[in-house]
């Protein structure tokens, strides 16, 4: 029997541009990313209100590229800031869009936008609606969510959908399965997120959204507290916050957070400073991947690496050459984020998976201290 082809439409926004993609069943069909000037980003007050400008965008390369998704069987969107959930395949609904647009998951970021931009071209094309793995995934182990200040708990805000997704496909690739493997995965891009996976669960990880861990392209990663207050004492929040997410890191240094610029017109040609706080930001990925060892009790079957800043030369051999004694380095440049959402769809549309549904409730809430968690 011929096997159904199903059309499956993946959204995926990111801060200055939007991925979509058109698969039938595996076989991407088109697949581009969708451009958005900053400067055109930056006349809106929130990331929400960039929702009509983006649709714009999706429509006008649709259109553009003759591409008609008239039939469509799912759209699936990336997952944004709801409250904290588990892994795994949800159904986008009202209550789960609203908590997306209100940030209950303290993730102020554009994947927000992912579930909103998915609603309504599924809506239009009458067709199923899709989240999977979002960025806020809580499997954290009881002894990493503890910190110094009591009622104040560790969220790991993490690249959840790519860090599950290259973890399958290297099981695949060694035939095992991704819950027979304990395994240390670090997306490394414009956000760095660094975790350890425990037969299948992710029981720890540097919060990425909110600026711990190495500092990456955009993000100011972990500083003293004490350096932080002196620092940032005369600045308002919203500087706090870009420098968290948008304006610290190799932006606050270079005034860019083109990578790729830094590294071949500035590194490569000698700037002593640039290449100094180059090898510093790799030296705390190393760093950040050798403390995820110990949640693992030093048992790592391998350490995966993914990302699109992995294209740039150097940067594997570096984080091998530190970090080869503990485990085997494996590296996969790029993303799997789209083949991941679809293969979530397809299993839902076979039949072969009954998607979750949200719940409007974190799964932490805190423990036995009468306080909920922060």
């Amino acid at each position: 029997m011929e096997e159904k082809v199903y059309r499956v439409f993946v959204v995926n926004p990111g801060s200055t541009s939007t991925k979509v993609a058109l698969f039938e069943n595996m076989k991407c069909v088109i697949s581009r990313s969708v451009f958005h000037d900053s400067s055109k980003l930056m006349e809106y007050d929130n990331i929400n209100d960039q929702l009509e400008y983006r649709m714009f965008g999706i429509r006008k390369f649709l259109h553009d590229s003759r591409v008609d998704l008239s039939g469509l069987d799912c759209v699936v969107g990336r997952g944004g800031p709801c409250y904290a959930c588990k892994s795994g395949t949800y159904v986008v609904d009202d209550l789960l869009i609203q908590d997306t647009r209100q940030v209950k998951g303290h993730f102020y970021h554009s994947s927000m936008l992912g579930v909103q931009l998915a609603k309504m071209i599924a809506d239009k094309f009458g067709c199923m609606c899709l989240m999977v793995d979002p960025p806020v995934v809580d499997e954290l182990c009881d002894k990493a969510r503890i910190t110094g200040v009591k009622g104040v708990y560790r969220r790991a805000t993490a690249h959840v959908l790519n860090g599950k997704a290259t973890g399958r496909y290297y099981a695949q690739q060694i035939g095992k399965k991704y819950e027979d493997l304990n395994l240390i995965i670090a997306h490394i891009d414009g956000g760095i997120s660094i975790s350890a996976h425990d037969h299948g669960r992710m029981i720890d990880a540097n919060d990425a959204g909110g600026g711990e861990g190495p500092f990456t392209p955009t993000r100011m990663g972990s500083m003293a507290v004490t350096d932080v207050l002196d620092y940032l004492f005369d600045k308002d929040p919203k500087q706090v916050r870009d420098l968290c997410s948008q304006r610290g890191g190799l932006s606050s240094w270079f005034g860019t957070s083109d990578s790729s610029k830094i590294f071949y017109e500035m590194v490569r040609k000698g700037d002593s400073q640039a290449k100094r706080v180059w090898e510093a930001m790799i030296y705390q990925c190393s760093k950040w991947i050798a403390m995820m060892s110990a949640p693992l009790k030093g048992n790592v079957d391998a350490i995966l690496l993914t990302g699109g800043l992995l294209r740039i030369p150097g940067i594997i051999e570096t984080i091998t050459e530190d970090c080869g004694w503990i485990a085997p380095v494996v590296a996969y440049p790029g993303e799997f984020e789209h083949e991941a959402m679809t293969e979530a769809a397809l299993r839902v549309l076979r039949g072969e998976e009954e998607p979750m549904h949200y719940t409007g409730r974190p799964v932490f809430e805190g423990f036995d201290d009468g306080k909920e968690a922060i």
